[in-house]
């Protein structure tokens, strides 16, 4: 284990080094500025689409709503838990500006990705409607770029396993134990259990457990952090002038914290960023290309709601109370830097938050990357693949709940880099259609 865990080591710097860094950033600056910062623009009059998406008669499988909530039901997860406390933990408070930079030129990203995924979709034998990278790459670029689309499918099959299932389940076993001292493995049968019992009906379950679970996981963990903020109300300002301080100076040594370059504060926070709201990774637009929907700009200005809410609010929510009660410099990490921050600022209930908040995120991430690393084994190998797959997911959520978080946050890193790298290829050729189509859209509207 310790040689491959090496050998993960040595690509992860590789592929998360400075090429990487300016690739995702670049081309969500790029997509911003071509859409004229759009996604900035109109965001009030997307969270009146997200509310009139609630009932279609279109085309498609799910409804608007229901496709972001499927959506965001694979982004809120551990990454706004225990992805915000690794970040800081080790890239120090100023991780938390770059994890807020990535997020505004990723709703452009995010836009994008669901633009094309509508456009480019396909129906398959059963009648659903599929899509994503590797059918936009396919349709919109050509038999000459399908090795592409291969390569994403291939990475984004793999790395399901990673992100979304079995660093969601080593989170949830190693705040369980600490908190309740039940064995990991244990929450690691039981949560497969739950798992299994929805992903036998396929995306139109996933998409109605996830349209009622994430509104009332993320107002409740948002009321939670939002109590702690309020109770320690004047530490705001010297939180976010912590945050923004350390983001372009080294953080210096302090307690248990053992410092940070800035280099080591922008890498974290893009990479804990992307891995929070996954703009760039390519799983989102999987999830919207089922939307009930005939209009790309709709389902895109719903789309690039998932970054706005998974990051720029939820994240923060965590990063403030990580930052506001000192808890930061304790030397702990992950989810347990997080539970100890909201147990300090609310005494008895705090960890009890974090605790059944990552219990819910994390098991509708579960669900939610099922159907990312589903569609992207049935592109590969066709529609007999599915129920292989399914079988293959559950039993791996034992298995993450009993290694250790470490090496899974290093395995999910790479894969999600690996996974990126197609994608964010094809957005950046395909991105004048995406400028074409917007304009034309605005032009009418």
């Amino acid at each position: 284990m310790e040689l491959i865990s090496d050998w993960v080591g040595a690509l992860n710097s590789i592929v998360w080094g400075p090429a990487m860094l300016v690739l995702i950033l670049g081309t969500g600056v790029i997509l911003t500025i071509g859409l004229k910062a759009m996604p900035w623009r109109r965001i009030g009059a997307s969270f009146c689409l997200l509310w009139q998406g609630r009932e279609s008669r279109e085309a498609g499988d799910i409804t608007p709503f229901n496709a972001l909530m499927t959506s965001l039901s694979a982004t809120i997860g551990t990454g706004n838990i225990a992805g915000v406390g690794t970040a800081i933990a080790i890239g120090g408070p100023g991780a938390i500006f770059w994890m807020w930079c990535t997020a505004l030129v990723g709703m452009a990203t995010k836009y994008a990705e669901a633009v094309l995924a509508v456009k480019y979709r396909e129906v398959d034998v059963d009648g659903n409607h599929v899509g994503g990278p590797m059918y936009y790459i396919k349709n919109g670029l050509g038999r000459q770029w399908h090795w592409l689309a291969v390569a994403f499918a291939i990475f984004g099959a793999i790395a399901g396993f990673g992100i979304g299932n079995m660093v969601q389940a080593n989170s949830v076993a190693d705040a369980v134990s600490t908190n309740l001292g039940v064995d990991k493995w244990i929450t690691g049968v039981v949560m497969a259990g739950f798992v299994f019992a929805v992903l036998i009906g396929g995306i139109k379950r996933i998409a109605q457990v996830a349209g009622k679970l994430v509104p009332f996981m993320a107002i409740a963990y948002l009321a939670g952090g939002l109590i702690v903020i309020l109770a320690n109300i004047t530490e705001v300002p010297g939180a976010l002038w912590l945050i923004v301080q350390h983001a372009f100076t080294p953080s210096a040594a302090t307690g248990g914290f053992a410092g940070a370059t800035v280099m080591i504060a922008i890498q974290m926070g893009v990479a804990r960023g992307v891995f929070s709201n996954e703009a760039g990774l390519g799983s989102a637009p999987i999830a919207h290309a089922s939307a009930k929907t005939k209009n790309p700009v709709h389902q895109g200005s719903i789309a690039m709601l998932g970054t706005f809410i998974d990051t720029l609010i939820i994240c923060t929510i965590t990063a403030l109370v990580i930052v506001m009660t000192g808890a930061w410099s304790s030397g702990a990490s992950g989810a347990s830097l997080s539970s100890a921050a909201f147990g300090q600022g609310l005494p008895g209930i705090g960890e009890w938050v974090v605790t059944f908040g990552l219990i819910i995120f994390a098991f509708t991430t579960m669900l939610g990357w099922s159907v990312y690393g589903e569609r992207c084994v049935q592109y590969l190998f066709g529609q007999k693949s599915v129920l292989p797959f399914r079988i293959l997911w559950v039993l791996a959520i034992p298995l993450g709940a009993t290694v250790k978080l470490a090496f899974v946050w290093l395995l999910a890193d790479t894969l999600n880099a690996l996974m990126a790298l197609p994608n964010l290829i094809a957005l950046l050729l395909l991105s004048p259609i995406v400028f074409r189509i917007t304009r034309d859209y605005l032009a009418r509207n």
